[in-house]
């Protein structure tokens, strides 16, 4: 363990069933913050993982997963509600395409009455657990009582929720409690059609906002600079959680150097993510790279 720092990673822990080609499906651990969660945990960090995970069978393959990643769950929330579920396809270029199974089940479970007190060094959060209702007015006022950076992943899935107007307003809201906001391409254009640069959100209150543009590469906009690195080249099996670990690297660098520091360092920051996305990609599921593989690629 590099520090006794605790990174806080909130959000939902899923089951992934993905199709292969006779369409029979296969049962994977699954969900954007548990991929950061393990991401972070695999670089050797105190990765505590926050949400709601079943007692059912999906639920024990869940916490099962997490553990063999060196994820911490006592801030885990326990329920007999059953586990969430996206169903996987994978089209010819290994990208992803979900539906979702989410409404009434354990991994949505945020109350005020569970999640944790203490102040962590940084607080992962994003993906569906900031859209699905009642939970996400709950970890909304939740976070922005953290006085900690918050690096924010909307991890857009309009199948879940299809009104781009109402999906921005859920997504703003959490971009203004956020210090960096980590996105792809495929997210800023669905949600924000019309604007020409991902630098007009700034005026949102993040400080950074880092964007994911695939086998091309990232680029961060801040009040001060626009930062791009090309992508790193990678024989891609599919890219289940190369945005997550994306994330876990931003939150890798506000912990050894800080906030401030990581904007004046993002280009090696950038970098670092794209390789690590890159050796993401080209292993089945969302499987990071441990700290060794990162430093030796």
């Amino acid at each position: 363990m590099r520090g006794k720092e605790e990174i806080w990673v909130a959000g939902e822990a899923l089951i992934d069933l993905i199709q292969d080609e006779s369409m029979k499906s296969k049962a994977i651990v699954g969900g954007g913050p548990a991929n950061t969660a393990k991401s972070i945990a695999n670089l050797g960090y105190e990765a505590k993982f926050i949400g709601g995970i079943s007692k059912d069978s999906f639920g024990q393959s869940i916490q099962t997963d997490l553990i063999s990643y060196g994820v911490n769950l006592d801030l885990v929330h326990y329920s007999n509600l059953p586990t969430a579920t996206a169903t996987v396809s994978l089209n010819e270029s290994g990208t992803a395409q979900y539906v979702f199974s989410l409404r009434d089940t354990a991994t949505f479970e945020f109350h005020k009455s569970w999640l944790p007190h203490g102040v962590p060094k940084v607080l992962h959060i994003g993906s569906l657990a900031t859209i699905i209702e009642p939970g996400s007015i709950e970890l909304l006022n939740w976070a922005k009582e953290l006085p900690v950076p918050i690096v924010f992943d909307p991890n857009v899935r309009p199948s879940v929720l299809s009104d781009p107007v109402l999906y921005r307003e859920y997504v703003e809201k959490w971009m203004r409690i956020s210090s960096v906001v980590k996105m792809s391409e495929d997210d800023l254009t669905w949600l924000y059609p019309q604007i020409t640069s991902a630098a007009e959100l700034l005026k949102l209150g993040p400080q950074l906002i880092v964007v994911t543009h695939g086998e091309r590469g990232l680029t961060a906009h801040h009040s001060s600079f626009t930062t791009a690195v090309p992508g790193v080249r990678a024989d891609v099996v599919d890219t289940v959680g190369a945005g997550d670990t994306v994330g876990a690297i931003i939150v890798e660098s506000i912990v050894e150097v800080g906030l401030i520091e990581t904007f004046g360092n993002i280009k090696k920051v950038l970098h670092r993510a794209a390789r690590a996305a890159a050796i993401t990609c080209s292993r089945a599921g969302a499987n990071p790279p441990t700290r060794a593989e990162l430093e030796n690629s």
